[in-house]
């Protein structure tokens, strides 16, 4: 039983480490990088309980940047091991949220430091391997961000904790906040390894259970995160991670009484349908499910007259093509006034142009691979479409090989069309297309900015006048739930800018942030009276 009120350890952001030429966690990544790649080929299991599962359908884990290579291969279950990993979540319930939160929060505490540690170079690597992120990109991701979103976090359920209402004379009053009733569903992308363990671990800090089923093209730095999690001493049951197809997945889930929450990320379309699966079976559950999700985005840099030429290209070159574009946050659709455009085209072409794209094991490499067949697939057809149309034209990129990665070159486009498709349409890949705009039209292009796509989560605005950027701030003030003042619109930091978006983008329940934990507990009011009345008769009665 808890004897004090603790306050948590809490030292602000992780530092993002270099990897500059010479530095030791270079050579340390590199060197893991290597053995990862040539060690024998694994055999990632399901985590469900105490059970590492296994199955007689083995799917291969290769690179996105070298294809033909396979590292290992992970288990693919069916219904009965989604009912399973339920049942094992259920049994856990009990003990885990009744486990005082200071002894939850240093199972996490723990995981953060040893990924600062002994897991951070393994962790990065396995970005490195699975998802094709550069070096430095895997470093603010799988290390930075996942640390800053464990330590944050507990700071966070401290402060949630805390919070507690007044009391009168005569009277005590108290707020438990109590874990959801049932267990959390938590589906997770490939492009953030954080995102990836944060889902299923803020519903976890806050006393829930787990079923996690990540994205198949993530499950190799998926089984880091749970041997980081079993390391710090998490106990079994209480995330259990499966890979499954999603509408067997769903058919078992979503029908199940106990189902008491949805933590997503990923696309639009996928969320709409499983928000609807909750709403048709709705009767079923023993609570309204707490619905949290992050999808997709279109987001925008949105440049006034007065805007700075290089800085603008330089938010377009870093917004668009880090890791590929394969961010929600990625900059893929620009307005640019007419004045600036020479200067901003200039300052594209050289900086793109001067883009190296190859394997992440070459660090000098700031482009790798998208991450399948399918993303490929996708994305050169629309580079495809984009070549047959006579209102817009790819000023740099436009290639891509699929022969051994799955490269495509980073694509610039410039349409005399607003609503061209790529400037409405979520690509999720290194393309970016431009609209120049007259001046005289700065105020219709700014309602074009805000009606042209469904999404809102991320957006920057470049200029170097106060008034104007106070104006672009109020006039786009529902189009990102994430917005930027001259700056790229990615990019953002738990504990700093708190991330998420609304419209078609999500729910807007901010990771790395108090509110997303809120939707992980049922809050109780308790009120004691210590000398309670014994006469129904209020004094106006006599």
């Amino acid at each position: 039983m808890s004897k004090g009120v603790y306050n948590v350890p809490f030292s602000g952001n992780e530092e993002v480490l270099s990897y500059a030429p010479g530095t030791p966690e270079r050579e340390e990544l590199l060197a893991t990088y290597k053995r990862m790649y040539a060690q024998a080929p694994i055999d990632v299991p399901m985590y469900i309980g105490s059970e590492l599962v296994k199955t007689s359908d083995k799917r291969p884990m290769s690179p996105p940047h070298d294809h033909q290579h396979v590292l290992g291969h992970f288990n693919y279950g069916g219904a009965a091991h989604v009912q399973q990993a339920i049942d094992a979540a259920l049994s856990a319930k009990q003990q885990w949220s009744e486990l005082p939160w200071e002894h939850r929060a240093s199972v996490f505490l723990k995981a953060a430091d040893l990924l600062a540690g002994p897991f951070r170079s393994k962790m990065n690597a396995a970005t490195m391997l699975a998802q094709s992120k550069n070096a430095y990109q895997a470093e603010i991701d799988a290390a930075c961000e996942l640390i800053d979103f464990l330590r944050f976090n507990v700071n966070f359920m401290q402060e949630i904790y805390e919070n507690q209402p007044d009391s009168n004379s005569g009277m005590w009053n108290r707020l438990e906040y109590r874990p959801l009733e049932g267990f959390v569903l938590a589906i997770t992308p490939f492009n953030f390894t954080a995102i990836a363990a944060n889902l299923p671990a803020v519903a976890a800090m806050m006393g829930n259970t787990v079923v996690w089923k990540p994205a198949d093209s993530q499950v190799y730095s998926a089984q880091v995160i749970m041997e980081l999690f079993r390391e710090a001493g998490l106990p079994d049951g209480v995330i259990n991670m499966i890979t499954v197809d999603g509408p067997v997945l769903g058919d078992v889930v979503f029908k199940h009484r106990d189902l008491a929450g949805l933590h997503f990320t990923g696309s639009t379309g996928v969320f709409r349908h499983l928000w609807k699966e909750i709403g048709a079976n709705i009767e079923r559950y023993r609570s309204y499910p707490r619905i949290v999700g992050e999808t997709g985005g279109k987001d925008f840099i949105f440049a006034h007259e007065s805007a700075h030429p290089k800085e603008v290209g330089t938010a377009i070159s870093r917004g668009a093509f880090e890791f590929q574009g394969q961010k929600c946050s990625a900059a893929s659709r620009a307005y640019i006034p007419s004045n600036i455009w020479a200067e901003v085209k200039e300052h594209v072409l050289a900086e793109v142009g001067s883009f190296k794209m190859g394997s992440p094991e070459d660090f000098s490499n700031f482009v790798t691979a998208v991450i399948d067949k399918p993303a490929f697939d996708k994305i050169s057809a629309y580079i495809d479409f984009i070549k047959e149309q006579d209102d817009a034209e790819i000023i740099i990129g436009g290639n891509y090989d699929g022969s051994k990665g799955y490269f495509i070159e980073p694509t610039v486009v410039v349409t005399t069309n607003p609503k061209f498709r790529t400037m409405c349409e979520e690509i999720f890949g290194p393309v970016i297309t431009i609209f120049v705009y007259e001046p005289k039209d700065y105020e219709a292009t700014l309602t074009l900015v805000d009606e042209t796509s469904e999404y809102a989560l991320t957006g920057a605005i470049f200029s170097r006048d106060r008034y104007a950027l106070n104006h672009m701030a109020k006039r786009l003030e529902n189009a990102a739930g994430n917005f930027y003042i001259n700056d790229k619109p990615t990019g953002a930091v738990v504990g700093q800018q708190p991330f998420g978006g609304a419209r078609g983008s999500g729910t807007n329940d901010k990771a790395g942030a108090v509110f997303n934990l809120l939707r992980w507990v049922s809050p109780r009011t308790i009120k004691e009276t210590f000398v309670p009345a014994q006469n129904f008769r209020y004094p106006f009665l006599d």
